[in-house]
């Protein structure tokens, strides 16, 4: 019998053709074929911040440790139980400034909003001067928001990155390549119902020929997540593109369609990890202004947000906040279900989820609602932390940031790393 002897795929491994470059996730045959395997586990991170708080009521369990009873906000990531931690009683010490606050998201840089203000390095940033060249994008900064490119990301003289609010534009940064020109050519050729896999068919063929079959099943897994985010896009923008009909009667509340949106963002952010186009995202989710398009939801979400204990605002406030963590669920659905060597995305993914306030009613920057999710660590529990005296969140950063891989034992207003927190 004769053996043909496997040559393993560089972990750089792309399908090109004109007009498009598609990387490839981690496969088997990206492994050496002798010895010990030697190639490096990547570690990510993705912070996403929902700007206008989370109900007290419907997040935080009531009981602390891990036989905790399910909120109405964690039943819907009821699957991922023993996937994710909640954080109680943490906060950014001297951060105020209620909305100011967003700025100091991932910084916990003290008094936002002030006239002496200056805001410092994010957390992503941080990470960025240390990881980021190891991929071709080093960090991506994103936001879903009615305008603006507000970004969760500064750099170490504290100045904002600008985020991409366009999927489609964060799509062809990603995935397009080539000069002006063809790049158009491939956009186009999108817009037509021609993916960018039909450009590399060929290439890909001939790849998966060389491939084990766990191998092809999960190329075949990542093509359709291609599709997917492609259909998507076509879609959103076709509707850009067209013409709106001429009415008389008065124009409703402007808005756009949030879960649409972010699920979009979600997506991507699932195919850059698994591509290893970057291993930071940040996610700001700014939802003033929004409204339709969410079950049980007719009101705009700031104007929500203050709700005063009113039960009609409140239970509109719920299915909106709800249908986030619906969408968050989905995302570690994603990444679960993508293989990467004996683990998978979510294992080696941290995310984070959470607000700069923890009472969006009041503008209060105390107890920020806080979940952390995959990422290698021992979860499945309610750390709970004194609510007058809040606990640093910085301390989880700093956690975050060895999770990564980084020697760092400080992180702005840092007291250590997060007590209870324990990797795997």
């Amino acid at each position: 019998m004769t053996h043909i002897a496997r040559v393993p795929l560089s972990r750089r491994t792309f399908l090109r053709a004109s007009g498009a470059a598609l990387a490839l996730p981690f496969l088997d045959a990206m492994r050496p074929v002798f010895g010990k395997d030697t190639v490096a586990a990547p570690r990510r991170m993705m912070a996403i911040c929902t700007n206008l708080g989370v109900l007290e009521r419907h997040f935080y369990p009531a009981e602390t440790g891990r036989d905790y009873a399910l909120t109405p906000y964690l039943e819907a990531l009821k699957d991922f139980r023993e996937h994710f931690t909640v954080f109680s009683g943490t906060s950014h010490p001297d951060v105020t400034g209620g909305h100011s606050a967003e700025a100091t998201y991932l910084t916990a840089a003290p008094h936002p909003g002030t006239a002496s203000f200056r805001n410092s390095i994010s957390l992503d940033q941080f990470a960025a001067e240390r990881i980021g060249h190891q991929t071709r994008v080093s960090a991506l900064p994103l936001v879903v928001s009615k305008s603006g490119n507000q970004s969760l990301s500064f750099t170490s003289s504290g100045v904002m990155l600008p985020a991409e609010r366009s999927p489609a534009q964060v799509f062809k940064a990603l995935f397009v390549a080539g000069d002006a020109g063809s790049v158009e050519k491939q956009v186009e050729q999108l817009r037509t119902g021609r993916s960018i896999l039909d450009a590399v068919a060929d290439r890909a063929a001939a790849l998966q020929k060389q491939l084990g079959s766990a191998d092809r099943a999960q190329l075949d897994q990542y093509f359709t997540a291609v599709r997917e985010v492609e259909r998507r896009l076509v879609i959103a923008e076709e509707w850009e593109r067209k013409p709106k009909p001429k009415v008389d009667a008065p124009p409703p509340k402007d808005g756009e369609y949030l879960l649409e949106k972010l699920g979009a963002m979600y997506d991507l952010a699932h195919l850059a990890f698994a591509t290893d186009s970057t291993r930071l995202i940040t996610l700001l989710v700014k939802l003033d202004g929004f409204s339709e398009h969410i079950p049980g939801v007719s009101s705009e979400s700031h104007n929500l947000s203050h709700h005063v204990g009113r039960e009609d605002k409140l239970k509109e406030l719920k299915n909106l906040e709800l249908a986030e963590f619906q969408q968050l669920n989905e995302l570690l659905a994603h990444l679960k279900s993508s293989a990467e060597g004996s683990a998978t995305l979510l294992d080696r993914t941290q995310i984070l989820y959470g607000s700069n306030l923890g009472n969006g009613n009041n503008h209060d920057t105390k107890n920020m609602p806080m979940l952390l999710a995959g990422g290698g660590y021992k979860h499945g529990q309610h750390l709970a932390f004194d609510k007058q005296n809040n606990e640093p969140l910085p301390n989880l950063f700093v956690s975050m940031l060895q999770r990564l891989g980084i020697e760092s034992d400080k992180f702005a207003s840092s007291k250590g790393t997060m007590r209870g927190l324990e990797m795997t």
